[in-house]
């Protein structure tokens, strides 16, 4: 008949170590976030990117129709909206990608 031996939990898993433990020294680490311009192909930045290419065609296309009073009416309105445009967008891309 054998006999069963209970061994205890704290000292199963305490075992002297057999190496001098020694605290690593600390260093400084410094982290880096990689720019990719493939961040560029996000589905908002692209919709964007095709409603103002969208309005720069159109504008072309009424220019070769002869419809000048149109096209000024477009350059007018392209003179606010391009650049509200880019800097929201661009303003939009740091927000997500770089935080």
């Amino acid at each position: 008949m054998r006999k069963t031996h209970y061994i205890n939990f704290r000292s199963f898993f305490h075992k002297p170590s057999l190496t001098s433990s020694t605290n690593p020294r600390p260093f400084k680490a410094y982290s880096f976030v990689p720019f990719s311009p493939l961040a560029m192909l996000d589905p908002t930045i692209l919709t964007i990117g095709g409603i103002v290419l969208g309005i720069a065609i159109i504008e072309r296309i009424l220019e070769r129709w002869g419809v000048i009073d149109l096209v000024d009416q477009f350059a007018k309105v392209m003179r606010f909206i391009l650049p509200v445009t880019f800097y929201s967008a661009l303003i939009y891309f740091f927000a997500t990608f770089m935080f």
